[in-house]
């Protein structure tokens, strides 16, 4: 039988996980919780500065910090070589660090694309491909959580790029998840829905949504979830072995279903929703 974190209640006394884009949001939400229940955190962010405030928050005994571009591969590598080398290898990398953009594909640009799959995307790919084969070798169980989102599993118009993303992080994780798992490494997506976080307000968005960022800023911040409730879905996703863990799934999930349902269901669905979350008029 493979090795697997049993006790739903465990702490993570002792532990030690790293979780990249830790200076604002998820991240950084879901390095304080780990932090509390006993973890040693490497948080890492492209602002030294926000990921700085957060270890002294925490304690230099309890967090390191680390400027990290998740786009480029060498900087990931050199990353995991650093946590390695201290010798205490990792139990839980959460794959964290995303950036959020919106916009008609007409006032899309390749930028934009090279952008949003190279943080979404390759980040993630560059994280798994830097720390799986080293945690693999230690010899225990251990979890890699990727940050998706609900728009990996339901798509929405007018964001090609994002769910192009974000889609291919739910691939990515449930390809791994089958091919690791036997081998005591579990990965697992999770998919936030509406969650108010600072990632709304410094999408890059064009277009129709550009012109209404104060309205989705203003959207997000009353029907969004806390990212507090993100990092308790991480966690529990680490304790549970779960592969897809939706959050909230009051909100994700019902989407979700009917589209897996019907194809047809998740196009209205894709074509629609930008009408809820853009406001009026919106919608094609």
């Amino acid at each position: 039988m493979r090795a697997r974190y049993r006790d739903v209640d465990m702490d993570f006394t002792g532990r030690i996980v790293v979780v990249t884009g830790a200076g604002s949001g998820i991240g950084q939400a879901t390095a304080r919780l780990f932090s509390r229940l006993g973890a040693y955190v490497h948080g890492a962010d492209v602002d030294r500065g926000s990921v700085e405030a957060l270890v002294a928050e925490l304690g230099e005994e309890r967090a390191a910090a680390h400027e990290l571009d998740v786009r480029d591969a060498a900087a990931v590598e050199a990353f995991a070589v650093d946590v390695f080398a201290r010798g205490r290898g990792v139990d839980v990398l959460h794959n964290n660090a995303g950036i959020g953009h919106a916009g008609e594909i007409e006032h899309t640009t390749i930028e934009d694309w090279d952008r949003v799959i190279g943080v979404n995307l390759l980040g993630v790919a560059y994280g798994v491909q830097a720390f799986a084969p080293r945690m693999l070798e230690q010899g225990r169980p251990a979890s890699i959580v990727n940050t998706a989102s609900s728009l990996g599993l339901v798509a929405m118009g007018r964001m090609a790029p994002y769910c192009a993303s974000k889609f291919g992080v739910v691939g990515l994780t449930e390809a791994l998840h089958a091919e690791l798992a036997p081998r005591g490494l579990h990965v697992c997506a999770v998919c936030p829905g509406i969650i108010d976080t600072p990632i709304t307000r410094n999408a890059v968005l064009r277009g129709t949504p550009g012109e209404r960022r104060e309205g989705i800023a203003g959207f997000y911040g009353r029907y969004g979830a806390s990212a507090d409730q993100v990092a308790g879905a991480v966690v529990d996703a680490v304790r549970r072995n779960r592969v897809i863990a939706p959050v909230p799934r009051s909100q994700v999930s019902p989407a979700w279903w009917a589209k897996r349902m019907s194809h047809r269901t998740g196009q209205v669905i894709a074509r629609h929703m930008p009408r809820v979350v853009l406001g009026r008029g919106a919608g094609t």
